[in-house]
C-alpha cells in the first residue's frame, strides 16, 4: 500500500528509556518552542489484527522524546510513563499523528503531554486515539544532573496544563503509597467475603496465562550511547503481553491502557531482555497483564544474575467476529506471588479509574433552565436518568464493611459511584427523611447550608445548597432540582432523583464556585417490615469529584464514613418516631 505521507520520520524508531538518549537535538521547527509533531503511517507489516500498538508506543516514546530535548538543549531519557488510554483503533493504510509538548519543568525534570490521533485518507476524518503524559530528564554530564529551564507559557492552555502538571506530579510521586494501602484493603477485603471459593470450580489458573520471551538487543534497538531505546522494550512489552491475554479469550487482544511506565535502570547493546507476562485478573470485559523485564549482560546471564530493569501492567479487552465484547473468564492465583498479583490488580484498577477521571480536566456543560416550558420534561428526564443509572450493566464493587457497599462503574468517560446501605427501618420511612434534604445537614458533613428555593409541586422541589471547599478554593455551591417518586407496584423501588438546574432569580455567586450534579440520588428497596437497602448513585462531575477523588485513591474513607452517619441518622429517627408512637 503505498504511503501518502507529506512528512515521515522513519528513521527515529524510539526514544532512550533507562539510560538512553537521542542522537541528536532537532534544530527548532515552527510552533511553539518545546512541541513537537510526527506523522507515520500505518503499513500491513506494522499493524496486528487489533492495531499497530507496539509501533504506537515507539512512536510516543520518539516525539515526546525530541519535544524534550527541544526544551532541554540536551540529550533526555525517559523516566517514566502515565497511564495511556486508547480510545481508538488504528488500521492499516491510516496516518497517525503524534503531537507532544513540555508542560512544565521540575528542576531536573520535565512533563511532556502527548496527544495521538489517527487520520483516515479518504474521508479526512480524524478521531482521537490517547492522551498521555511521560516524564523525561536530561541525561547527566559528568555526576551532576542538569538543571532545565523554566517553560515559557504562550497561550491559556499552557497555562492550565502548567497547572495541571503539578497535580499530576503529586500522584505520581504518592502513587506507591497509595497503592499499598489499596493492596492492604483488597486483601483484607477477600479474607473477610473468601471470596476465592465460589471460583475453584470456573476460575482459570493463571499457570496457563504465563509466556516468556527473550531478546538480544542489537545495534538498531538503540542510541548512539548504545542505551536501548524505552518505546523498543515498550513494545518488546506489548507483545509479550497480548500474547498472554489470548491465552484467556481466544482472540486477537486489543489493547485499552497502559498502567505507568517507571524504568529502573539501563540496558545496553549486547543484553538479553528476558520478557515475562502473566494474567493477573480480569474484570468482566477487561483483563490485566503484568509484565516484568529483566536484563542480563554476557557475564550475568552466565551466573544468572538479572537486574530488573521495567515493570508495567497492560489492559486488553477482546471482541468477537461480530465485533461484541468478549467476557473473560475469573482467574484462580496458584502461588503466593500470583495472589500478591491478584490483589495488585484491584488496588491499581481503583487507581486508574482515579486518575482517569482527575487528570481528564474537563469542564462540566451548564445544567438546563428550570422555567415554565421544560419542567416536566426535567422532572421526568431527571427521574429517568438516575433509573437507567441504577439498571446499568457492570458495576464493579470496590469495598465491602459490615452493612456498606461500595461499588464503580466506568463508561466511556463517565465513572459513577454507587453506595448500597443496610437499614433497618422501614422504607416508606427512610423515603421520608431522605427526600427531605433540609435534614442532609444532621447527618452529611460536606452540606453547610440547604434551603427550599421554590416548592414546584408536593414530589418536586428546588433546593440550593452550599459545600466546604476541599481543595483551597472558593466553597461550592449548587442548585439542584429533588424529585421523588412512591413505588407504582410492589417491588418497585421509592425513588430520589437530584440533578443541577438553573434558575435567573438565582444567578452564580462570586463568594462560591457553582457546580454541577449531572445524575445522583437514591434508590430504596423494602426488605421486610422494618427493613430496607437504601442505595445511592453519583454520577461523578468535576463539581463533585474533589469529595470523591480521595476515596478512589484510597487516601480517605468520606464515603464510609459519610454513609455510617447517614445509617445511624435513619436508624436513630426511626427510634425516636417509634418512641413518640408507643
Amino acid at each position: 500500500m503505498k504511503d501518502f505521507l507529506v512528512a515521515v520520520i522513519k528513521a527515529l524508531s524510539g526514544a532512550g528509556g533507562g539510560g538512553g538518549a537521542r542522537p541528536r537535538v532537532p534544530a527548532p521547527g515552527r510552533g511553539a518552542p518545546c512541541s513537537q509533531s510526527v506523522s507515520q503511517s500505518s503499513q500491513p507489516g506494522g499493524a496486528a489484527a487489533a492495531g499497530p500498538w507496539s509501533e504506537l508506543l515507539q512512536w510516543i516514546d520518539t516525539t515526546a522524546c525530541l519535544a524534550a530535548e527541544k526544551h532541554a538543549g540536551v540529550s533526555c531519557v525517559t523516566a517514566s510513563v502515565d497511564d495511556i488510554q486508547f480510545e481508538e483503533t488504528a488500521r492499516v493504510g491510516q496516518i497517525i499523528n503524534v503531537k507532544t509538548k513540555v508542560n512544565r519543568a521540575f528542576s531536573t525534570s520535565m512533563e511532556v503531554g502527548i496527544r495521538v490521533s489517527v487520520q483516515d485518507i479518504l474521508s479526512n476524518v480524524q478521531k482521537l486515539v490517547c492522551v498521555a503524559y511521560a516524564t523525561y530528564v536530561a541525561r547527566p554530564v559528568g555526576a551532576e544532573k542538569v538543571k532545565i529551564k523554566p517553560v515559557e507559557l504562550q497561550c491559556p492552555q499552557d497555562l492550565l496544563e502548567h497547572s495541571l502538571a503539578t497535580e499530576r506530579r503529586k500522584i505520581r510521586l504518592d502513587h506507591e503509597h497509595v497503592f499499598q494501602n489499596l493492596l492492604l484493603e483488597s486483601k483484607v477485603e477477600d479474607s473477610q467475603n473468601n471470596n476465592f471459593s465460589d471460583k475453584e470450580e470456573v476460575a482459570v489458573s493463571t499457570d496457563l496465562t504465563r509466556v516468556q520471551s527473550i531478546e538480544l538487543v542489537l545495534p538498531p534497538h538503540a542510541n548512539h550511547h548504545e542505551n536501548t531505546f524505552g518505546g523498543q522494550i515498550m513494545a518488546w512489552m506489548e507483545t509479550v503481553a497480548s500474547i498472554s491475554a489470548s491465552r484467556l479469550c481466544r482472540s486477537y487482544p486489543i489493547l485499552k491502557s497502559v498502567d505507568m511506565f517507571k524504568f529502573r535502570g539501563p540496558s545496553t547493546v549486547g543484553d538479553r531482555l528476558v520478557f515475562k507476562a502473566v494474567v493477573n485478573n480480569t474484570f468482566q470485559k477487561r483483563v490485566e497483564v503484568g509484565v516484568r523485564v529483566e536484563a542480563y549482560n554476557c557475564e550475568e546471564w552466565t551466573k544468572g544474575q538479572a537486574r530488573h530493569i521495567n515493570s508495567a501492567f497492560l489492559i486488553f479487552n477482546a471482541v468477537n467476529e461480530k465485533g461484541e465484547l468478549l467476557t473473560f473468564p475469573q482467574v484462580k492465583p496458584t502461588t503466593e506471588d500470583d495472589l500478591r498479583r491478584y490483589h495488585g490488580a484491584i488496588a491499581r484498577r481503583r487507581i486508574r479509574l482515579a486518575r482517569k477521571f482527575i487528570l481528564s480536566g474537563k469542564n462540566d456543560e451548564p445544567s438546563d433552565p428550570w422555567d415554565r416550558s421544560n419542567q416536566a420534561y426535567l422532572s421526568y428526564s431527571n427521574v429517568a436518568t438516575l433509573t437507567v443509572l441504577a439498571t446499568k450493566h457492570g458495576w464493579e464493587i470496590t469495598k465491602t464493611l459490615h452493612n456498606i457497599k461500595i461499588f464503580t462503574h466506568e463508561e466511556s468517560d463517565i465513572l459513577s459511584i454507587k453506595i448500597e446501605m443496610q437499614v433497618e427501618i422501614p422504607s416508606d420511612l427512610a423515603f421520608f427523611l431522605l427526600s427531605d434534604f433540609r435534614l442532609r445537614l444532621r447527618w452529611d458533613k460536606h452540606y453547610l447550608t440547604c434551603e427550599v428555593i421554590e416548592v414546584v409541586n408536593e414530589d418536586e422541589k428546588i433546593y440550593y445548597i452550599t459545600c466546604p471547599s476541599v481543595d483551597g478554593n472558593k466553597p461550592k455551591d449548587f442548585l439542584v432540582l429533588v424529585s421523588r417518586r412512591q413505588p407504582c407496584k410492589p417491588g418497585d423501588p421509592y425513588v430520589i432523583a437530584v440533578r443541577s438546574v438553573t434558575l435567573k432569580t438565582m444567578p452564580p455567586s462570586p463568594s462560591h464556585c457553582r457546580s454541577e450534579i449531572r445524575c445522583a440520588g437514591f434508590q430504596i428497596y423494602s426488605d421486610g417490615d422494618n427493613s430496607c437497602m437504601v442505595s445511592y448513585f453519583n454520577q461523578v462531575t468535576s463539581g463533585v469529584l474533589p469529595y470523591f477523588a480521595a476515596n478512589l485513591t484510597g487516601s480517605s474513607k468520606s464515603i464510609e464514613d459519610t454513609a455510617s452517619e447517614c445509617i445511624r441518622f435513619l436508624e436513630s429517627e426511626s427510634s425516636k418516631i417509634n418512641s413518640t408512637l408507643f
